[in-house]
């Protein structure tokens, strides 16, 4: 399995990650703030289509080695957000919801979708109607930090800093994409 993420369509990217179940627990951490907060985003997400999601990303605040913010990303240091509704919920195996970062012209939408694999989950991440080329290179290599982070937590390690990872894999995705 290819950790990297694989570009569908011009506006959409799809990642699969093989991680330690049962399903449950891997539902856990998509939705309750406390776990997500340890890989992703902290913030409540409300459980039912149509339901709020306030996704508060905190980059110092995830299970991963401590890091220095790099100077492009210094506004963010003390957190952002990010806003959503819940498009689908049906636990544990489907969840979908908007993904905007403040301009509605600029919707996207994330499905995780789990399924179980012996003793092991999928979780596959799709994250579609990307507006441009920029935001697509921008959010596969933030998703597959995260990504990452999840996995390693899992397994009971500490992955690399965030923001390390994160430029490594920009990187290489934009020598993979070009």
């Amino acid at each position: 399995m290819d950790k990297y993420g694989k570009v569908l369509s011009p506006d959409t990217i799809r990642f699969e990650r093989l991680l330690p179940g049962p399903i449950e627990r891997i539902w856990a951490y998509l939705t309750e703030p406390e776990k997500r907060a340890q890989w992703l985003a902290g913030g409540a997400m409300e459980g039912h289509v149509g339901g709020a999601v306030k996704l508060w990303f905190q980059h110092d605040g995830l299970d991963c080695a401590p890091d220095e913010t790099p100077d492009k990303y210094k506004q963010y240091e003390n957190g952002s957000g990010m806003l959503g509704k819940v498009t689908r919920w049906e636990p544990p195996h489907v969840l979908a919801y908007s993904w905007s970062e403040g301009s509605p012209d600029r919707t996207s939408e994330v499905l995780f979708e789990l399924s179980v694999q012996g003793s092991d989950v999928l979780l596959v991440l799709t994250h579609t109607r990307l507006p441009d080329r920029k935001e697509l290179l921008g959010v596969a290599g933030g998703w597959h930090t995260h990504l990452d982070i999840l996995a390693e937590h899992l397994h009971g390690r500490t992955s690399p800093g965030f923001w390390t990872t994160h430029a490594q894999v920009d990187k290489d995705y934009l020598e993979r994409l070009a």
